[in-house]
């Protein structure tokens, strides 16, 4: 049996005229799907307001000589969690790199991951976007750095 639940919304006609084009617009079939999308949203946002753990990403567009402080600003601090689950480095072209971080944490320590890099000379943009609340849980043992990011870290250092 499903777990559907249907309810009413009362809304005036014109809002919901507009909200239906802009639902099209973005290619949704029906309203329902739009209004969960909502609240999944709403929610998330509301995790991170009252600063639970959740998942975001991180773009950063820096300069090549940047590239080694940024490694160093997503390193873990001595005895706090590792929030950078995992990255990518893309070279944009001869004068920019991009890196994507997935992060984990609580919105404290996102913000202010990011606020450091994003405090950086060098450093052209910095966006977080907040995905997904998470269970509030000790992280799993088998969640690690990824093999791309331990080989960037070697070439830095050597």
């Amino acid at each position: 049996m499903s777990d559907l639940v249907r309810f009413g919304v009362a809304m005036d006609r014109a809002l919901l005229t507009e909200f239906d084009r802009r639902i099209a617009a973005l290619g949704y079939e029906n309203r329902s799907e739009a209004i969960r999308d909502l609240v999944r949203a709403d929610l998330t946002r509301a995790a991170w307001d009252r600063g639970a753990p959740v998942v975001a990403t991180l773009s950063v567009v820096y300069k090549p000589h940047v590239r080694a402080e940024v490694l160093r600003l997503s390193e873990p601090e001595p005895g706090s969690a590792e929030l950078v689950v995992a990255s990518q480095h893309v070279r944009i072209d001869r004068d920019r790199y991009l890196d994507t971080m997935v992060l984990r944490g609580h919105a404290e320590s996102l913000s202010a991951l990011a606020g450091k890099i994003a405090g950086t000379k060098g450093v052209l943009s910095c966006e977080l976007h907040v995905a997904a609340s998470v269970a509030d849980e000790t992280r799993p043992n088998d969640v690690q750095a990824s093999p791309s990011r331990d080989r960037d870290r070697e070439q830095e250092q050597g």
